[in-house]
Protein backbone atom coordinates (compact mmCIF):
# COMPACT_ATOMS: atom_id res chain seq x y z
CA UNK A 1 0.00 0.00 0.00
CA UNK A 2 1.30 3.47 -0.75
CA UNK A 3 1.71 5.52 2.18
CA UNK A 4 0.62 9.52 1.79
CA UNK A 5 4.26 11.86 2.99
CA UNK A 6 2.89 13.53 6.02
CA UNK A 7 3.48 17.15 6.88
CA UNK A 8 4.83 16.15 10.70
CA UNK A 9 5.26 12.81 11.86
CA UNK A 10 1.76 11.91 13.72
CA UNK A 11 1.79 9.74 17.06
CA UNK A 12 -0.77 7.99 18.88
CA UNK A 13 -2.07 9.10 21.50
CA UNK A 14 -5.16 7.71 24.29
CA UNK A 15 -7.40 4.73 23.17
CA UNK A 16 -10.56 6.57 23.41
CA UNK A 17 -13.00 3.85 21.93
CA UNK A 18 -13.05 0.32 20.70
CA UNK A 19 -15.71 -1.33 18.22
CA UNK A 20 -16.37 -4.60 16.95
CA UNK A 21 -13.91 -3.96 14.26
CA UNK A 22 -11.77 -1.02 14.83
CA UNK A 23 -10.00 1.01 17.64
CA UNK A 24 -9.70 4.85 18.28
CA UNK A 25 -7.08 6.86 19.36
CA UNK A 26 -6.18 10.72 19.80
CA UNK A 27 -3.00 11.76 17.69
CA UNK A 28 -0.67 13.90 19.92
CA UNK A 29 -1.05 17.32 19.24
CA UNK A 30 -4.04 17.32 16.88
CA UNK A 31 -7.36 17.45 18.04
CA UNK A 32 -9.36 17.26 14.47
CA UNK A 33 -7.60 13.74 13.61
CA UNK A 34 -8.05 10.39 15.03
CA UNK A 35 -6.31 7.27 15.20
CA UNK A 36 -8.29 4.36 13.45
CA UNK A 37 -6.77 0.68 13.88
CA UNK A 38 -8.26 -2.48 12.22
CA UNK A 39 -8.73 -5.07 14.26
CA UNK A 40 -8.69 -8.52 12.80
CA UNK A 41 -12.16 -9.83 15.00
CA UNK A 42 -15.09 -11.14 13.14
CA UNK A 43 -18.54 -10.45 14.11
CA UNK A 44 -22.21 -11.25 12.99
CA UNK A 45 -26.19 -11.01 14.39
CA UNK A 46 -25.01 -8.12 16.56
CA UNK A 47 -21.76 -9.43 17.93
CA UNK A 48 -23.64 -12.76 18.61
CA UNK A 49 -21.46 -14.68 16.62
CA UNK A 50 -17.85 -13.82 16.83
CA UNK A 51 -14.34 -14.79 15.45
CA UNK A 52 -10.99 -13.62 13.92
CA UNK A 53 -8.68 -14.25 11.46
CA UNK A 54 -5.00 -13.70 10.78
CA UNK A 55 -4.85 -10.27 8.33
CA UNK A 56 -8.40 -9.46 8.29
CA UNK A 57 -7.91 -6.01 9.70
CA UNK A 58 -5.05 -5.02 7.41
CA UNK A 59 -7.49 -6.33 4.50
CA UNK A 60 -10.07 -3.99 5.31
CA UNK A 61 -8.10 -1.26 5.65
CA UNK A 62 -6.56 -1.39 2.57
CA UNK A 63 -9.77 -1.78 0.83
CA UNK A 64 -11.47 1.22 2.80
CA UNK A 65 -7.95 3.18 1.86
CA UNK A 66 -8.57 2.51 -1.49
CA UNK A 67 -11.80 2.79 -1.88
CA UNK A 68 -11.49 6.19 -0.05
CA UNK A 69 -9.20 7.57 -2.11
CA UNK A 70 -11.15 7.02 -5.44
CA UNK A 71 -14.41 7.86 -4.21
CA UNK A 72 -12.50 11.25 -3.07
CA UNK A 73 -11.50 11.69 -7.08
CA UNK A 74 -15.01 11.14 -7.74
CA UNK A 75 -15.81 14.30 -5.44
CA UNK A 76 -17.36 12.15 -2.99
CA UNK A 77 -15.60 13.69 0.67
CA UNK A 78 -14.47 11.10 3.30
CA UNK A 79 -12.82 11.16 6.92
CA UNK A 80 -10.08 9.59 5.35
CA UNK A 81 -6.83 11.35 5.60
CA UNK A 82 -3.88 8.89 5.03
CA UNK A 83 -2.57 5.94 5.70
CA UNK A 84 -0.01 5.37 8.93
CA UNK A 85 0.59 1.49 7.45
CA UNK A 86 -1.43 -1.32 6.31
CA UNK A 87 -3.71 -1.92 9.32
CA UNK A 88 -3.98 1.83 10.85
CA UNK A 89 -5.18 5.20 9.31
CA UNK A 90 -5.65 9.16 9.98
CA UNK A 91 -8.67 10.03 9.83
CA UNK A 92 -10.95 13.49 10.22
CA UNK A 93 -12.21 13.54 13.54
CA UNK A 94 -15.79 13.36 12.96
CA UNK A 95 -19.56 13.31 15.31
CA UNK A 96 -21.23 9.80 13.82
CA UNK A 97 -24.19 10.21 12.87
CA UNK A 98 -26.73 7.13 14.94
CA UNK A 99 -27.65 6.14 11.88
CA UNK A 100 -26.52 2.85 9.45
CA UNK A 101 -27.77 3.87 5.88
CA UNK A 102 -28.47 0.76 3.92
CA UNK A 103 -28.78 0.99 0.15
CA UNK A 104 -29.50 -2.29 -1.59
CA UNK A 105 -29.31 -3.17 -5.16
CA UNK A 106 -30.73 -6.21 -4.92
CA UNK A 107 -32.44 -8.14 -2.32
CA UNK A 108 -30.64 -10.35 -0.04
CA UNK A 109 -30.22 -11.68 3.49
CA UNK A 110 -33.28 -11.35 5.79
CA UNK A 111 -34.55 -8.34 3.81
CA UNK A 112 -35.50 -10.79 0.93
CA UNK A 113 -36.68 -13.40 4.05
CA UNK A 114 -38.75 -10.70 5.40
CA UNK A 115 -40.56 -9.22 2.27
CA UNK A 116 -40.95 -12.97 0.69
CA UNK A 117 -38.36 -12.31 -2.22
CA UNK A 118 -36.24 -14.73 -3.38
CA UNK A 119 -32.21 -14.18 -2.96
CA UNK A 120 -30.45 -11.74 -5.00
CA UNK A 121 -33.76 -10.17 -6.34
CA UNK A 122 -33.11 -7.51 -8.53
CA UNK A 123 -35.15 -3.92 -8.08
CA UNK A 124 -36.02 -1.77 -10.59
CA UNK A 125 -34.10 1.17 -8.85
CA UNK A 126 -31.90 1.20 -5.13
CA UNK A 127 -33.39 0.85 -1.48
CA UNK A 128 -32.08 3.12 1.02
CA UNK A 129 -32.98 2.26 4.75
CA UNK A 130 -32.10 3.69 8.06
CA UNK A 131 -30.88 1.59 10.59
CA UNK A 132 -30.26 3.22 14.54
CA UNK A 133 -27.13 2.98 16.05
CA UNK A 134 -28.00 1.10 19.09
CA UNK A 135 -26.29 -1.94 20.48
CA UNK A 136 -28.43 -2.65 23.10
CA UNK A 137 -31.76 -2.56 20.13
CA UNK A 138 -29.80 -4.90 18.07
CA UNK A 139 -29.59 -1.54 15.60
CA UNK A 140 -33.39 -1.58 14.34
CA UNK A 141 -34.72 -0.62 10.56
CA UNK A 142 -36.92 2.83 11.51
CA UNK A 143 -38.35 5.36 9.32
CA UNK A 144 -37.84 8.61 8.65
CA UNK A 145 -39.84 9.85 10.84
CA UNK A 146 -38.74 7.74 13.44
CA UNK A 147 -35.31 8.76 12.86
CA UNK A 148 -36.22 12.51 13.73
CA UNK A 149 -38.17 11.28 17.16
CA UNK A 150 -35.18 9.60 17.86
CA UNK A 151 -32.61 12.83 17.39
CA UNK A 152 -30.69 11.23 15.21
CA UNK A 153 -30.47 14.20 12.87
CA UNK A 154 -32.42 17.62 13.33
CA UNK A 155 -34.30 17.91 10.28
CA UNK A 156 -35.62 16.53 7.57
CA UNK A 157 -33.63 17.94 4.89
CA UNK A 158 -30.51 16.02 6.63
CA UNK A 159 -32.18 12.65 5.84
CA UNK A 160 -32.74 13.66 2.14
CA UNK A 161 -29.31 14.76 2.42
CA UNK A 162 -28.23 11.67 3.57
CA UNK A 163 -30.09 9.34 1.08
CA UNK A 164 -28.27 11.53 -1.85
CA UNK A 165 -25.11 10.73 -0.41
CA UNK A 166 -25.59 7.31 -0.16
CA UNK A 167 -27.41 6.95 -3.66
CA UNK A 168 -23.85 8.38 -5.24
CA UNK A 169 -21.43 6.79 -2.88
CA UNK A 170 -23.64 3.56 -4.43
CA UNK A 171 -23.38 5.36 -7.72
CA UNK A 172 -19.68 5.10 -7.77
CA UNK A 173 -19.13 2.34 -6.07
CA UNK A 174 -20.82 -0.07 -8.25
CA UNK A 175 -18.58 0.88 -10.95
CA UNK A 176 -15.91 0.58 -9.23
CA UNK A 177 -16.57 -3.05 -7.75
CA UNK A 178 -17.95 -3.72 -11.73
CA UNK A 179 -13.72 -3.18 -12.63
CA UNK A 180 -13.47 -5.72 -10.47
CA UNK A 181 -15.58 -8.34 -11.34
CA UNK A 182 -17.91 -7.89 -8.52
CA UNK A 183 -21.47 -7.27 -8.33
CA UNK A 184 -22.57 -4.59 -5.18
CA UNK A 185 -25.71 -6.32 -3.47
CA UNK A 186 -26.29 -3.75 -0.88
CA UNK A 187 -23.85 -2.05 1.74
CA UNK A 188 -23.78 -0.39 4.92
CA UNK A 189 -22.14 3.58 4.95
CA UNK A 190 -21.95 5.67 8.05
CA UNK A 191 -21.47 9.50 7.49
CA UNK A 192 -20.51 12.09 10.26
CA UNK A 193 -20.73 16.05 10.83
CA UNK A 194 -16.81 17.89 11.28
CA UNK A 195 -16.49 20.77 13.21
CA UNK A 196 -17.15 22.82 10.54
CA UNK A 197 -20.85 21.23 10.02
CA UNK A 198 -20.50 19.05 7.04
CA UNK A 199 -21.62 15.86 6.52
CA UNK A 200 -19.13 13.10 5.09
CA UNK A 201 -18.56 9.76 4.58
CA UNK A 202 -16.93 7.81 7.94
CA UNK A 203 -16.66 4.51 9.13
CA UNK A 204 -15.93 1.68 6.89
CA UNK A 205 -16.06 0.20 3.11
CA UNK A 206 -15.15 -3.26 3.13
CA UNK A 207 -16.64 -7.11 2.43
CA UNK A 208 -17.87 -6.17 6.46
CA UNK A 209 -20.12 -3.84 5.35
CA UNK A 210 -20.71 -5.09 1.71
CA UNK A 211 -22.24 -7.99 -0.09
CA UNK A 212 -20.73 -8.35 -3.05
CA UNK A 213 -20.63 -11.36 -4.92
CA UNK A 214 -18.79 -13.04 -8.46
CA UNK A 215 -20.41 -10.91 -11.81
CA UNK A 216 -19.71 -14.21 -13.62
CA UNK A 217 -20.61 -17.35 -11.10
CA UNK A 218 -22.73 -15.47 -8.47
CA UNK A 219 -19.97 -16.58 -5.71
CA UNK A 220 -20.74 -14.89 -2.34
CA UNK A 221 -17.10 -12.89 -1.15
CA UNK A 222 -18.20 -11.25 1.51
CA UNK A 223 -19.12 -11.55 5.37
CA UNK A 224 -21.95 -13.84 4.68
CA UNK A 225 -19.51 -16.41 3.90
CA UNK A 226 -19.01 -15.93 7.78
CA UNK A 227 -22.69 -15.70 9.24
CA UNK A 228 -23.93 -18.84 7.03
CA UNK A 229 -20.60 -21.00 7.38
CA UNK A 230 -19.58 -20.84 3.95
CA UNK A 231 -15.84 -21.50 4.63
CA UNK A 232 -13.58 -19.59 2.94
CA UNK A 233 -13.80 -16.36 4.97
CA UNK A 234 -10.35 -15.15 4.78
CA UNK A 235 -9.80 -16.20 1.13
CA UNK A 236 -12.81 -13.98 -0.16
CA UNK A 237 -11.53 -10.94 1.70
CA UNK A 238 -7.94 -11.57 0.38
CA UNK A 239 -9.75 -12.13 -3.25
CA UNK A 240 -11.45 -8.78 -2.98
CA UNK A 241 -8.53 -7.17 -2.19
CA UNK A 242 -6.89 -8.45 -5.18
CA UNK A 243 -9.32 -7.66 -7.34
CA UNK A 244 -9.96 -4.04 -6.09
CA UNK A 245 -5.84 -3.24 -6.13
CA UNK A 246 -5.47 -4.67 -9.81
CA UNK A 247 -8.62 -2.71 -10.86
CA UNK A 248 -8.13 0.85 -9.14
CA UNK A 249 -7.31 3.55 -10.94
Amino acid sequence: MRKVQNKMDRQRGDKFYEGKAKILYSVVGDSNVVWVEYKDSLTAFNAQKVSNFAGKGELNAKITSSLYRQLGRQGIETHWLEDVDARNMICRRVKIIPLEVVVRNRLAGSTAKRLGFEEGHKIDSPLVEFYYKDDVLADPFISDDQALLLGAVKDQSALVLLKKKALEVDRVLTEIFIRAGLELIDFKLEFGITSEGDMILADEISPDTCRLWDLKTGEKLDKDRFRRDLGGVAEAYQEVWNRIEKGSV
